[in-house]
Order: C-alpha cells, then structure tokens, then sequence
C-alpha cells in the first residue's frame, strides 16, 4: 500500500464523493440485511400458525395477511437496496473517474516537463503503458476495490453484531471458516504482486515492440522482413501469455477456496442450527435467518479475494507511476520572471558528455554570435555540430564553461522566453499526424484569416507552397504519423515554414536542405537570406553551398574547434574546410557531366 499512498491527496479533494458514498453504503447494507429478518419472522409465523392448525385454532386470513406484509416489505427493502446502490456507485465510482482523470493529466503534464534523455533512456511503448494500462488498474482500486472494501467492512459489522445478539454459538459456527480464508488470501496475495508486475513490464516491452514496427513499417517492408517481425511478436506475445497464465492460475484458486468454505459454513449453520431446532433453544425462522446470512456473506468474503487482487495489480501499476512521477527533469526554469530575447549569443569555453553514453560531444567551443549575425557550423559526422543546436534551445545544459543569450547565462534566462525566441529545425523534419496548416502553424496562436495568411507566405518562403497546391486537398491534407504521406523533403520544407512563421529572434538550422536538390537549395536559401536580416542565425550543415554566405564559419572535429573565419577566409588557409569545398565542388561537376 506504500506506492499507492501517492493517491491520498486525490482521495481528499474527491473527500465529498467517497464520504457520501460511505454514506449510502451504510443504508444500502442495511436494507439488505433487514428482510432477513422478515423471513425470520414469516418462519416463526407459518411454524406458529401449523402450531395453532394442529390445535384447531388457526386463522387463515390472518396468516396470509402477515406473509403478504412480509412479502411487501422484502420486496420494497429490496429496491430501496438497489437505488442505494446505485446512488453508492454514482459517487465513488464516479470519484475514481475523476481521478483517473486527474491522475492521466497529471502524468502527461510530467511528461512535458521532463528532458530529452529521459525521453531517450525510455521507451515510447513503455511510457505510453503507464498513462494507459497503469492508471487504468489505480482506478479500479479507487473506484471498485474501495467501493467494494467499504461494503464489505459495512457488512461485516452490521451483520455480525446482529447475528450475534440472534445467536452467540451459531454465529461462532457460521463465521468459523473465516481465519482459514484470510490466512490464504494473506499466502497468495504475495504471489499476486509479484506476478502482477511480470505481466505489465512484459507488456510495456511488447507495446515498445509493437509501436517500433509500426514506427519503422517502411523499412521493414524494404528489407523482407516481415516474417521475422512476426516471429519476434509471437515470441514476445507469448511471453507475455504465460505470464498471465501464470499469474491467473493463482488467482483462480480463491473462488474455489471460497464457495467450499461458504458451503462449509452453511452445512454447520443447518447442522448445529437444526440441533438446536430440535432441542428448542432457537426456531425454524432463525436458521432461514443464518442461512440468508450465510449467502449475504458469501459475496463480502469472496470479495476479499478479488480486491486484495485489484489492490495488488494497482500497487505494482502506481509504483511504475511513481517512478517515472518522481522523476525529476534535469533542465530546468530558474527564474519566473519574463526576460526579453534580444539574439545575441557566445559560447565560452563550453564542454559537454551526453550523460548515458559518456561520449565527450564538445570541448572547450567558443564562438560570438552578434545580434542579426550568422554562424555556420560544419564538420564531419559525429562531430558535435547537432549539439550545439541542442544546448542552445537547452535541451542539455553544458557540463564546463557557459552559454551566454544577450551577455546574461542561458540558465537565468526564463527556459520558456528562451524557446519561444527560437526558430528551430532539426535534422529531420517530424511532422504531427495533422493538416499540412496546422504543422505548419504549429507554433502559432492567431486568428484564422492571419493565420492563413501567415502560413501561406511561410510555405512560399520555404518554397512548398506549389507542392501543397498539387494535394488534392491543399493546406487539409493530413500527413498521416510522422509525415508519411510526404518526400524527405517535403516534411524539411514544411518544417521550415513552421521554424519561421514565428517571426523568431534566433534561427537554428540542424541540417535542413539534405534532402532537398540544388536548385530547390538555392531558392530557399535566397528566400532565407531575405529572412535573416536583423535576426541571429546558426546554420549546422555539411553542404558548403548552405553556408558559405555566412558572416563566420567554424569547423568542428570530434567537438574541436579547428577552424574559423569567413568563407574566403578558410579556403585560402587550404585546410580542411578547402578540402570538403574541393570534394563537394567535385560531385557536383560530376552530376553535371552526368545529366
């Protein structure tokens, strides 16, 4: 129960619907318990009235008429008990759906707030299981198991006290079987937990699983290997049925175990009840009376067996909520206060290793951005230049030296105003399963005839807009997951017009026209020069072409500044960045010659 202690501050600000219900528990148990009574005393009058039968003194009249307002009164008690019950299910059970509400929201929003290596140390199938599978057993415990507990505590006060002031000895008989059934619920439930969390961090790995095949369904068709994906589904989905197997094999022993020790109780009752019948110490009616006890029992007792299991399932599904709740984001807003971007930028001597793999991204990096200044990053693969990019919009934050936005720290500006001022394009343009206009205007939040305005002079800037023309359905043309309706570069274009309809004060291009020919190169980035005026620019490329009207280029080597200066600059120095200028020259005379 310690994980699930987590909930009691949604218990309490829900306190009015489980208090109520408490309330209409309390009536609903006891219009349940009260016609056994009247069938006690139905017994006692029928056994009176064959009593008076045999003594030629029986009234008829008066019989059926007593049994009538029995009848009446079992009947009415019994609707009474169900519309309590009702109202009973209408508050907790309802409760338990506000919090699940709650609890969804409040997870999704941790999510939001948690940084970019949590997202790359977990996986998408797992973390998805948690705000879907996990809460959804936490609310079968608030809602059922404690709906069920309260009735079942309810009954058992109730009943047991009056059973008792009915019969000490026959109630001692009745409720006998009751330590037995305790002691094996209390073996079993051990098993339960165990087997519970098994299962769901089993499932976690097969929807991980089930969401990457589908993620990557164009490459595994390109390479055949459908049967394999099928084989290994099968194989973690058959891991995952034994482990239910497992686990349901021992929760299948608690309704058999009950219904014997029920029927164990009801054989005593009639035994003992019948001597004691027989010997003149109680009636007929009152061993109908234990019997009716002994069935109202039954479902309070075997649904000890079934709560504790719900209980069981949702403490192991609330510990892997906490897990990821107590998780704390490692980036930061430090300050609340609003702090203006302006787009200067420098580096200062930044280092920085990616915390899961130790791998030293940069060293000792400094560069001065001024505001409405460029910079071009280039180097060869892996050479840290998609990490600047990173630290830049904070989604790290350096390990040495410091990163300055308007000569103050980037870790004292307000985290928010940071990325708001940025215009970011990463190396792969992701796209949301939406409208082409809304990924797009993604960023935005106008009025729909300035929105549409916006968006259409974004696509012109990034030149798609004679692409989304060609769709049959234009700017309401759904990209479907991640993009898949679009080329490599229609998703970069698109992801372009989104980084510069919001009219930022820093533009970051990671690697954006890769996918995109020459000539639709150019035109973008004559489009772009036109844009970066008065704004601070990074581009990260490895086509000179990209970056060569640059105010300042700096070549990276395994996170090394190696060299720096203008374009004219770095190819009379005949270094490295004259190199890759040479090779680049090269493959593009070669594709020339070869059209």
């Amino acid at each position: 129960m310690k994980s699930l202690s987590y909930l009691n501050k949604y218990l309490w600000k829900y306190k009015y619907h489980y208090g109520v219900g408490f309330v209409f528990v309390i009536i609903a148990v006891i219009f349940q318990i009260y016609p056994a009574q009247f069938v006690r005393e139905s017994f006692n009058t029928v056994e009176e009235a064959i009593r008076l039968a045999k003594a030629g003194v029986a009234d008829e009249s008066d019989l059926k008429n007593v049994l009538i307002k029995y009848g009446v009164l079992i009947i009415s008690f019994s609707l009474l008990e169900g519309l309590f019950t009702f109202f009973m299910r209408q508050t907790i059970i309802v409760g338990s759906r506000h919090i699940e509400y709650d609890l969804k929201n409040e997870v999704y929003a941790h999510y939001q707030k948690l940084d970019t290596a949590f997202f790359k140390r977990n996986k998408v199938g797992d973390l998805m299981n948690r705000i879907s599978e996990d809460v959804s057993r936490v609310r079968m415990y608030l809602g059922p198991a404690i709906m069920y507990s309260m009735r079942t505590l309810t009954m058992l006060i109730i009943l047991i006290s009056i059973m008792f002031q009915v019969n000490p000895k026959l109630t001692l008989v009745t409720l006998l079987p009751l330590p037995f059934l305790s002691y094996a619920i209390y073996r079993v439930s051990f098993m339960i937990n165990t087997r519970s969390s098994k299962v769901q961090a089993q499932l976690s790995k097969l929807s991980s699983f089930t969401q990457e095949t589908f993620s990557g369904i164009r490459v595994l068709k390109a390479y055949n290997r459908e049967k394999k994906s099928i084989a290994d589904f099968t194989e973690q989905a058959e891991l995952y049925n034994k482990k239910n197997k497992s686990l349901y094999t021992v929760n299948a022993l608690f309704f058999p175990l009950m219904i014997l020790l029920i029927g164990l109780s009801t054989i005593l009752v009639l035994f003992v009840g019948g001597n004691q019948v027989i010997a003149g110490e109680i009636t007929v009616g009152n061993v109908a009376e234990f019997i009716m006890y002994v069935n109202m029992l039954t479902w309070p007792i075997a649904s000890i067996g079934w709560v504790t299991s719900i209980i069981q399932h949702a403490a192991a599904s609330q510990a892997r909520i906490n897990e990821f709740l107590n998780t704390k984001p490692e980036i930061v807003n430090n300050t609340e206060a609003h702090t203006p971007i302006h787009g200067s930028v420098a580096f200062d001597n930044v280092s920085f290793v990616y915390p899961d793999s130790g791998t030293q991204a940069l060293k000792d990096v400094s560069f001065f951005i001024p505001k409405g200044g460029s910079l071009a990053v280039v180097g060869k693969t892996g050479s840290g230049k998609s990490t600047i990019a990173a630290l830049l919009t904070r989604m790290y934050d350096v390990d040495a030296g410091r990163i300055l936005i308007d000569n103050k720290e980037i870790t004292e500006q307000n985290l928010f105003d940071v990325r708001k001022a940025v215009g970011y394009v990463p190396q792969e343009g992701f796209m949301f399963s939406d409208t082409i206009a809304n990924n797009i205007a993604f960023g935005l939040d106008l009025h729909a005839k300035e929105r549409q305005v916006r968006i259409e002079q974004a696509a012109k800037d990034a030149h798609v807009h004679h692409n989304i023309m060609d769709f049959p359905r234009t700017w309401e043309t759904r990209v479907g997951e991640r993009g898949i309706t679009l080329s490599g570069g229609q998703k970069q274009r698109i992801a372009i017009a989104r980084a510069i309809i919001k009219n930022p004060e820093l533009l970051i291009f990671d690697d954006c026209l890769s996918a995109v020919d020459t000539e639709t190169e150019g035109i973008i980035l004559n489009n772009l020069k036109r844009l970066m005026q008065n704004k601070t620019t990074l581009i990260i490329s490895h086509r000179i072409s990209s970056i060569k009207h640059c105010d300042e280029i700096i070549v990276l080597d395994k996170g090394v500044v190696i060299e720096r200066g203008n374009h004219d600059t770095l190819l009379k120095a005949n270094g490295f960045y004259a190199e890759m200028y040479q090779t680049q020259l090269l493959e593009s005379v070669s594709e020339i010659i070869e059209k």
